[in-house]
């Protein structure tokens, strides 16, 4: 014998939910009927309420909840991770901010004694041309091989020009030559004058 009962009915007989039921119907699991725009279930009489049986039903809820417990500690695990790896990188940039910033610093000090260096050697070049650029070393008869022994700073120049020297070059050529005492730059510091000797400067191209 089977008896005719409602879907919200069936599922507490058969202990499902009322989605279950309906699946059962779809699949034809469970005969069905409808009457007035509603669904009835037909239920065998020997089959007992289910709802009586409370006890699986709490477990079933039970484990649900254990589940969704463990889903949120492992989302509470991934985000304190993801604290974690923040605080990580934002103490890395803060270091390598830190470190860029002093040598940045300590490049612009090179620097600007660099710039003190060449302003240093440029006013000693400025000294240097405003005095005679070249002089005789003696005023005798011998003037003519004196002259052939030495070449002017302008002649000198354009050697250099004519193998792709700046006037910049040139001024530091003249400067370090004097510095290191090149015996071809006879520069007299206390009158201030320049003498070049008329000799080879292929090194110094």
């Amino acid at each position: 014998m089977e008896r005719l009962v409602t879907t919200a009915q069936a599922a507490q007989i058969l202990g499902l939910s009322l989605q279950g039921v309906h699946y059962r119907i779809k699949k034809n699991q469970l005969k069905s009927i409808k009457k007035s725009g509603k669904t009835y279930v037909y239920i065998p009489e020997h089959i007992q309420d289910q709802t009586s049986y409370e006890e699986p039903k709490v477990e079933l809820k039970q484990e649900t909840f254990n589940g969704y417990e463990e889903v949120i500690k492992v989302k509470d695990e991934q985000i304190d991770l993801l604290k974690k790896s923040v605080k990580w990188m934002k103490k890395q940039y803060s270091s390598e901010i830190y470190r860029l910033e002093k040598n940045q610093k300590r490049i612009i000090t090179v620097f600007n004694r660099e710039i003190e260096l060449l302003q240093s050697a440029f006013n000693e070049m400025r000294s240097i041309y405003k005095q005679p650029q070249i002089e005789t070393v003696q005023q005798t008869q011998n003037n003519e091989e004196e002259k052939e022994r030495f070449i002017s700073l302008l002649e000198f120049t354009l050697y250099l020009k004519k193998h792709n020297k700046s006037e910049k070059d040139i001024k530091l050529i003249i400067l370090k030559a004097i510095q290191q005492k090149d015996s071809r730059f006879i520069y007299n510091r206390k009158d201030k004058k320049l003498l070049i000797l008329n000799e080879d400067f292929s090194d110094l191209i």
